[in-house]
């Protein structure tokens, strides 16, 4: 079976595979678990959870220490080392629902690989994608939840992950492994190797990897993914060293969508995909994510002293990222799950076509199920055309098939170029101080490509929707400097423009460690600044669509403070708090950047401030921890599309003012009974909600016309979609004497809601309505005041490995995880109310949802030497 005939694959096959990275992180080390809590943080990654089920060795005090009393010994530096019991065991077993710590969005989670804040300049967002498959690099990252101090960046609310990537860091030796899973993909070869510091100076290490699946868990998805690392060092003496890093990950995906609940049940499936069809028999999917984002890293260790170091790094990170789309003109929307098609649209007022409807979704017809490639090259094979007669305005002049049906790629190819400078010193041994900078100049180039014209000879480059609404033909064109633009394989057209971003911090941060406690406090300045610059004149905003928008800047600054008491060398009470202002994302700034230059009015500065109060025990068979945590986002800029048929093109509905508040509970214990059994509990309340009444503008594509401004949303205290905010695990370990170990653990969860319509909330909704009708309570409390609240559920989750020592120099590892054991096919996973909506009717626009994995395994082996 073919899953994408057609598409040519761009994938890497010659990766240097016979090389090996593991790192040796000191103290560190004992955070393996918190890998999965990057995902629980909302870092995004493509099947993150799919790949961590090995146990990673675990750093231990010396049991003296933990057993004597130590209550006057500096012990700071240990808890900072342990591993998070809560983060760990909740972020890993809830991963299937994908648990957000706190509640948190990934922008305010600080990624970073040596050092170098790796966030997305224009969304903020970790994207772990740019750098998946290389586990064996990543595994062993330096990693803390919450407000934290650290000495090479001032980062976010949520937290911070770094991972060292230093050749002469890493240990010494060679790792080969193999992966079968039926998740996202199925197969993972993974190689890697580490030389250590040689004699002549140099230290050399690299990793790759491959992912593949030609149909994944559901039907019609497919992965390709090839990973590389390459880190080289080279020490010119014993102050001075130089480094290379290089890394990245090509892949190239077919994708899962969204759907509504009726077409779930009509087509008994809860995985059922609208992005996929048949073409000539097989399995084609229009929706292809094609990615590939380096990052290169040159860096410079200076020694200046025994109790100083800095670190200097330039690095640049390039490439594109892609995902492919149906367009269509003049012609049925070809989407299967399209509101029309459905027989809920006509159950009122034509119940026989609903009917016939119903019978063609319930019967499997792939042509009503699906999308129907045949019929896309029929038709495009039938609709001979010329250009230049038939739109009446000097251009090109073309006779041939007119596609009506296409697939395009909507384009993103970023370039990034920064430095990163940071100063540590040791004032005295228990003073230290952190200095830092950081830069970089990014430009995004964004545009619409052909990918494929299916069977036709040209698409030309016109908005088919001011065609119908200007009687100019001039409006309709996309691009004004080459009217009626036949566009071919390969071409650009619809929109092209540059966002262009420029940024620097400065940075520093002490701390003091004594006998009873210990503190912090860090602080920061920056300034941001970005713009658009069109490559397009479009016809409906000619003077404001080509050359560069208006400059916007933003001076920020911020501040940390923490302290840890020690009550004794079992009980520590901390404290964190931070304030900071963050400049908005320009992804959310402006009204329509596929259009026109036009800025969001009353762009200003996000505030964030947050806290947590902890307290942590540790005893040689128990450990804990319990937080209480508050912060607040406030002043947020949001903007979501969608397309409108009625209006026949996208609405854009940006929100200023948006104020969010996460506060909570959190509380995690591990007890050791015995030598060889172990039992985890974490558990979580939160309370993740809209804090205020933010005003709305609503745009649309192909006008200026401004189809609503200073709407009032009603929204205060809904909650926050995405995650849910009552989580709770229990698990249960049992280590053998013969080096293997076995487990299970249940998850629960609830207070799980969907994304918000924000339009719902307004006077306007309910404009059509008085208080005297008689369904106005319905109406109240349906269009409204009703959020939906997702069913809660208990998730099994089983594990377990062994290792075997071979000839006294391989070690191998063998490695099982199952997850959702009970195979429950009904956990939603998370969704959102569409944005369109008919208040006389709330179920012709139903939300749109998704369905988590039922059973799914991971079974690996791992061989290791030296």
């Amino acid at each position: 079976m073919t899953v994408c005939p057609g598409n040519k694959v761009y994938f890497c096959q010659n990766f240097v595979l016979n090389m090996r990275a593991i790192f040796t992180i000191l103290l560190i080390s004992t955070f393996s678990g918190l890998y999965s809590q990057i995902d629980s943080l909302g870092v995004k990654e493509d099947s993150l959870t799919e790949d961590i089920i090995e146990q990673i060795p675990v750093t231990v005090a010396n049991v003296t220490d933990l057993e004597s009393d130590v209550s006057s010994q500096n012990v700071s530096s240990f808890l900072q080392s342990s591993r998070d019991i809560f983060a760990n065991t909740v972020g890993f077993n809830l991963s299937l629902v994908r648990y957000r710590i706190r509640g948190y969005d990934s922008e305010n989670f600080t990624v970073m690989m040596n050092g170098v804040p790796m966030n997305d300049v224009e969304n903020g967002w970790g994207i772990w994608s740019r750098w998946g498959g290389l586990n064996d690099v990543t595994r062993y990252q330096y990693s803390l939840p919450g407000v934290q101090n650290n000495e090479n960046s001032f980062t976010g609310v949520a937290g911070f992950s770094n991972v060292n990537m230093r050749a002469s860091s890493l240990r010494k030796g060679t790792r080969a492994s193999y992966a079968i899973t039926n998740r996202s993909y199925r197969h993972r070869l993974m190689v890697t190797h580490n030389t250590g510091m040689q004699d002549n100076g140099w230290a050399f290490s690299g990793s790759g990897s491959i992912r593949y699946a030609e149909e994944g868990y559901v039907e019609g998805t497919f992965y390709e993914s090839a990973s590389y690392f390459l880190s080289a060092e080279k020490k010119l003496n014993s102050s001075h060293s130089l480094g290379f890093i290089g890394f990245g990950s090509i892949a190239y995906r077919g994708r899962q969508g969204l759907s509504v609940q009726e077409a779930y049940d009509l087509t008994g499936n809860n995985y059922y995909n609208t992005y996929w069809g048949y073409q000539g028999g097989e399995k084609r999917n229009a929706r292809v994510r094609h990615n590939h984002l380096p990052t290169v890293m040159l860096s410079h260790y200076w020694k200046v002293d025994s109790k100083a170091e800095l670190t200097s790094s330039f690095y640049t990170q390039f490439g594109r990222q892609g995902n492919s789309n149906l367009n269509w003109y003049d012609t049925r929307d070809p989407r299967p799950d399209y509101y029309r098609y459905l027989p809920s649209y006509n159950e009122l007022e034509d119940p026989e076509e609903a009917e016939r409807q119903r019978l063609l979704w319930t019967s499997g017809d792939p042509s009503t199920q699906q999308l129907d490639w045949d019929f896309f090259y029929f038709a495009n094979s039938k609709n001979l055309y010329t250009v230049e007669d038939a739109d009446g305005i000097i251009g090109n002049n073309v006779e041939g098939n007119r596609s009506k049906f296409i697939v395009e790629e909507y384009r993103q190819d970023p370039l990034q170029i920064g430095i990163n400078s940071v100063y540590n010193r040791a004032i005295s041994d228990n003073i230290n101080i952190n200095l830092g900078i950081n830069g970089y100049n990014y430009r995004s180039r964004n545009y619409r490509k052909m990918l494929d014209l299916l069977g036709g000879d040209f698409w030309v480059d016109v908005d088919q929707f001011a065609e119908q609404d200007f009687a100019d033909p001039s409006v309709a064109q996309n691009d004004l400097e080459n009217p009626n633009g036949v566009i071919r394989k390969g071409d650009v057209f619809g929109y092209d423009y540059d966002i262009v971003q420029n940024y620097g911090q400065l940075f520093g941060s002490g701390s003091i460690k004594m006998n009873k406690y210990e503190a912090y406090a860090s602080l920061m300045t920056s300034f941001t600044s970005f713009y658009r610059e069109g490559n397009m004149q479009n016809g409906r905003f000619p003077d404001n669509s080509l050359g560069k928008s208006e400059i916007q800047n933003f001076f920020n600054y911020g501040t940390k403070l923490g302290a840890i008491y020690k009550i004794s060398g079992r009980h520590y009470l901390g404290v964190n708090g931070q304030y900071q202002t963050r400049a908005p994302y320009s992804r959310n700034s402006f009204v329509s950047p596929r259009t026109r230059n036009d800025v969001v009015q009353g762009l200003e500065n996000e505030e964030i401030l947050g806290g947590d109060i902890n307290y942590h025990i540790r005893y040689a068979k128990i450990k804990g921890r319990i937080t209480g945590y508050y912060s607040e986002i406030n002043n947020s800029v949001t903007t979501r599309s969608y397309y409108h048929d009625e209006f026949r093109n996208f609405v854009n509905y940006t929100m200023t003012g948006v104020d969010r508040l996460y506060q909570g509970i959190e509380a995690g214990i591990e007890g050791k009974i015995g030598t060889a059994l172990t039992v985890k509990g974490a558990f979580g309340k939160g309370q993740f909600i809209y804090n205020s009444r933010p005003t709305a503008t609503i745009t649309v594509d192909n006008s200026s016309e401004v189809l609503a401004e200073n709407r009032t949303v009603y929204i205060k205290n809904f909650r926050l979609g995405r995650t849910p905010q009552t989580v709770g695990s229990i698990d249960v370990s049992y280590r053998g004497a013969g080096f293997w170990f076995a487990g299970a653990n249940i998850n629960y969860f609830q207070d799980f809601y969907l994304d918000v319509n924000p339009d719902r909330r307004t006077e306007e909704a309910l404009s059509k309505f008085v208080e005297s009708d008689d369904t106005w309570e319905d109406v109240i409390n349906q269009t409204t005041l009703d959020q939906d609240d997702l069913a809660d559920h208990l998730i099994l989750n089983i594990y377990g490995g062994k290792s075997f020592k071979l000839n006294n120099k391989y070690y191998l590892n063998l490695n099982v995880n199952i997850n959702n054991a009970l195979n429950n096919q009904n956990i939603i996973s998370g969704g959102f109310e569409q944005l369109r909506y008919d208040v006389d009717n709330l179920n012709k626009f139903p939300p749109r949802i998704a369905y988590a994995y039922g059973l799914s395994y991971f079974l690996s082996a791992t061989l290791r030497f030296k």
